[in-house]
């Protein structure tokens, strides 16, 4: 047995690619890695977000490395590996965050919107995911992490592109698993429940029923915040985690276990 210590969760001399991660879940996603020893590469679609995301790590003392790329397009996104690996070296880890959702019911919601949504929350992480395993292959290792949600095990109102694409996202992620995992690679999700975003303020109001409901139907009787999904980030970036693949660690609160059960 291999004696253990803390080290095996350190990321010192790894490098990271954190797609989409100016911001939100995936600045904080990125945020971690660097404060475990990580070396961060983020992209996101313009240059203004890109600069306004290499402020924001600065401010963290993070000396992040920003590109703008379109995840959505395969000769972008050969192109912003080559460019990282030529900058950084091999990435280590893939953090496939960058994702979009439309809340339009299904019969409102036109084909072109539900394309949009499937190409960037499912199709991306395979394009990007793609990109870096020929690389992993040769250095003998890789992480590989796909943010799915919840909603990759429910069906909502007004989700249905959201719910389709993430469901696949779960299983693209046991697929990289199946085929990849003899090489060292690890290929594992997280499915955040329902977090406390910018995006979502206006349902975490007072007195708003959506934010009853949430509140109701989440053992931990609240929402999440961006730093409870940081240490399974960490955790599934590491050595830690080298066992552990085509693995879904949801982080919502236990809402999962609960939801269906009727409030006493």
């Amino acid at each position: 047995m291999t004696e253990f210590n803390l080290d095996t969760f350190s990321l010192k001399g790894k490098i990271a690619l954190v797609t989409g991660a100016s911001y939100g879940i995936g600045f904080a996603l990125a945020t971690a890695l660097a404060k475990a020893g990580a070396e961060i590469a983020f992209n996101d679609i313009n240059q203004d977000l890109v600069d306004k995301g290499l402020a924001s790590y600065k401010e963290e003392g993070i000396d992040a490395h920003g590109y703008v790329a379109d995840v959505t397009d395969e000769q972008q996104v050969k192109n912003l590996v080559e460019k990282i690996e030529h900058d950084l070296g091999i990435i280590d880890i893939l953090v496939n965050n960058a994702g979009i959702i439309k809340r339009i019911p299904m019969l409102d919601m036109s084909a072109e919107d539900f394309r949009k949504v499937i190409d960037v929350d499912l199709n991306a992480p395979f394009i990007v995911a793609k990109a870096v395993i020929p690389s992993m292959i040769k250095k003998g290792h890789g992480k590989i992490i796909n943010i799915c949600s919840m909603m990759s095990e429910l069906g909502r109102e007004t989700v249905s592109a959201y719910a389709a694409a993430k469901g696949g996202l779960k299983m693209l992620t046991r697929n990289i698993c199946s085929e990849y995992g003899e090489y060292n690679i690890q290929c594992n999700g997280i499915g955040p429940g329902y977090i406390a975003t910018p995006q979502t303020a206006p349902l975490r109001e007072e007195g708003h029923p959506f934010n009853s409901f949430i509140i109701s139907k989440t053992p931990a009787a609240r929402w999440g915040d961006v730093s409870d999904l940081q240490g399974p980030a960490v955790f599934l970036a590491s050595d830690a985690s080298n066992f552990v693949n085509g693995h879904i660690l949801y982080v919502d609160g236990g809402i999962l276990a609960y939801i269906g059960k009727q409030p006493q």
